[in-house]
């Protein structure tokens, strides 16, 4: 204990006085300064099993997780299936800042003060697991430290590969402890009913985050994502959700790709391989009434090395006077979902990576035994028959094979959005083309209604489309919507050279697709390179909220059918059940929308608004915001000369 507080004084660092009186008077903390150390920690010094389990009043011991050591890192279920997802109501604002959140005094009925009191009475009867951490990446972020209960290292363990531990002989002078994170998941049972609760208590010099359970998600990584965005928020600059990647065709054309979304919106994703079928073909997809499978050939594929996986800092350090968005990786570790992988070949790079991990990993509702290999397609089940649609894996970034380290340019920015089936006879939003080019004022529009989308795995959701809120991010956040939204804006008019594009997942009318839209809108841009589309090649969509439609993609020699690039032209569809999503779509938009609609919206932002609300076409949308970008000729990001889009 002293020597922490001496080692801290050394270096000038301090801690609130709240904090130094809860290790104090704690019953004991371990200082850790390694994930290999917590690794250990998360079995308890009980060899190859452990269970993490609780006394609750009037209900008496809880298992919360069960935890085995097996031969490529740490696995890690819960026994309750609820707590295998994250629940998007987790949220609650202890402090009086500007929100448009849920305060908590609101929510529960009284001043959180009395529950902090509560929680710090709690840690203290509890040996406590300590480190410090960096939230974002290359000195872009925020310093924090993590007080957790020992006997859950396994969630310490999580939260030190997601952001960077820090060890205490490492720690820079004048570190600045910017965050900390504490975690009581007892105070689930007795003060929340059961549910997932993450209280943000952001004072004068610290953020605090109070994880009311164990379940990373709400809290080691969404947690942390508010704490980064409430940073931004104050100094200007948004930290997306997204995944990002760098491609090159097999004409060495590097095309840089940016996927924003809600959960489930197909960020991971973007970073998998194309899978062939057993004869070299391609799926595209599989008509569900008919049962029709439409296939194409594709004699190579693009390469690619992955940037991001879930959060990227746009900080203004990074920007470049090209004209085009930079980004780095916010993230030290990335918390990957593997419900596509169902069987051994489901993904070869990620069965390999996890298989043959050059570093211990973190899974989550893995279905394991002590002491051997987790397979990622091996799913904990939530109920006889039903898999857990959540499963998960936490990797360090540094071993995911050709990741890029520094901040990249990003030449396509694209939105992704689960969409259900739709038909004549059941009609949805689910008429999204392969991909549609988006203006710049629409592309925005799409961030602020954000479409939380159809079977989302990654949260506990009604099924309906909700909104994740501006940016996708804004379950995340802890401040107001109006300065995100803003923001945004300004981002896409300092980045003129960006395109922008829509992609589905699942399904394209009445045919399955997965995730094969943003793989082949990959394939097909990168090949073009910063050629400009031929004005014959695309028009604008029936309707105008999806911008401009395509008429024909060729790649390769494979032609993709028009009905996938206009949903209308599906008999199973037509174009009475086009219109009738597209309607069900415009009442989504102009629901979500009005709630921006207020004084502190930049003029900009609330005349494309107007647009929308009234019926505006795609031109329209262009005209506010053109899709060109007129330059002189200058050297592109690879060096080559480069004129006129």
């Amino acid at each position: 204990m002293n020597d922490l507080f001496a080692k801290l004084s050394e270096k000038n660092i301090a801690l609130p006085r709240h904090i130094t009186n809860l290790l104090s008077n704690c019953q004991s903390f371990t200082v850790y300064d390694d994930t290999d150390a917590l690794l250990e920690a998360s079995m308890g010094g009980n060899g190859n099993y452990y269970e993490v389990k609780y006394d609750i009043p009037g209900r008496g011991t809880v298992t919360e997780a069960i935890i085995h050591r097996v031969k490529n890192g740490i696995s890690a279920n819960f026994t309750d299936p609820y707590m295998r997802r994250r629940d998007p109501d987790t949220m609650a604002i202890a402090d009086n800042k500007p929100t448009d959140k849920v305060r908590f005094a609101d929510k529960f009925g009284y001043e959180f003060s009395r529950l902090q009191d509560e929680t710090f009475q709690w840690l203290a009867g509890q040996d406590l697991a300590v480190f410090f951490f960096f939230a974002g990446r290359k000195d872009i972020g925020c310093g924090g430290m993590a007080i957790v209960p020992k006997n859950a290292a396994f969630f310490a363990l999580g939260l030190a590969m997601l952001q960077k531990i820090i060890s205490t002989d490492e720690l820079p002078d004048n570190f600045n402890v910017e965050s900390i994170v504490f975690v009581a998941p007892t105070f689930r049972h007795t003060h929340f009913n059961g549910k997932q609760i993450v209280v943000h208590n952001r004072t004068e010099t610290v953020h605090e985050v109070y994880s009311y359970n164990l379940y990373p998600g709400p809290s080691a990584k969404k947690g942390l994502y508010g704490v980064l965005l409430d940073k931004g928020e104050k100094e200007g600059w948004v930290t997306t959700h997204c995944s990002a990647v760098q491609v090159t065709s097999p004409y060495d054309n590097i095309t840089t790709f940016m996927h924003e979304g809600a959960s489930g919106g197909g960020k991971s994703e973007l970073l998998g391989h194309i899978l062939r079928e057993q004869d070299g073909q391609v799926l595209i997809g599989e008509n569900m009434v008919t049962g029709e499978r439409r296939l194409v050939s594709i004699p190579m594929f693009c390469s690619f090395k992955p940037v991001a996986d879930d959060m990227a800092l746009c900080h203004p350090s990074l920007n470049t006077s090209n004209g085009k968005l930079s980004i780095l990786d916010g993230e030290n570790g990335w918390f990957i979902r593997v419900d596509s992988v169902k069987e051994y070949g489901d993904d070869p790079m990620l069965e390999k990576l996890s298989i043959e991990a050059k570093k211990p990993l973190l899974f989550l509702n893995i279905e394991t035994k002590p002491e051997c290999t987790a397979l990622i397609w091996n799913h904990i089940e939530d109920a006889p028959g039903r898999r857990c649609p959540n499963p998960r894996i936490i990797v360090p970034r540094e071993i995911v094979p050709g990741v890029v380290d520094d901040a990249v340019r990003i030449d396509v920015r694209s939105f992704g959005v689960r969409t259900p089936p739709s038909s004549r006879e059941n009609p949805s939003y689910g008429i999204i083309g392969l991909f549609h080019i988006l203006p710049p004022a629409l592309a925005w529009l799409w961030r602020l209604v954000a479409p939380r989308g159809y079977a989302n795995p990654s949260i506990v959701s009604s099924g309906n489309m909700e909104s994740e809120g501006v940016g996708s991010y804004w379950p995340f956040a802890t401040g107001e919507m109006i300065p995100h939204a803003n923001m945004l804006l300004d981002q896409i008019l300092a980045s003129p050279r960006t395109r922008y594009t829509l992609t589905p997942n699942q399904h394209i009318g009445v045919w399955k697709v997965g995730f094969k839209p943003q793989l082949f809108m990959r394939e097909y841009l990168t090949r073009r390179g910063n050629a400009k589309l031929r004005t014959d090649q695309y028009q604008p969509a029936r309707t105008p909220l999806l911008g401009y439609e395509l008429n024909y993609i060729t790649i390769e020699g494979a032609k993709i059918p028009s009905r996938f690039l206009k949903v209308y032209k599906q008999p199973e569809v037509g174009e009475d059940g086009y219109d009738a999503g597209a309607a069900l779509l415009f009442d989504f938009f102009k629901k979500e929308l009005e709630k921006f609609y207020k004084p502190s919206l930049s003029k900009m932002g609330r005349e494309i608004i107007d647009i929308c609300l009234s019926g505006g076409t795609a031109d329209d949308y262009v005209n506010i915001i053109p899709m060109d970008y007129q330059y002189s000729f200058d050297k592109n990001d690879n060096g080559q000369t480069e004129g006129n889009l």
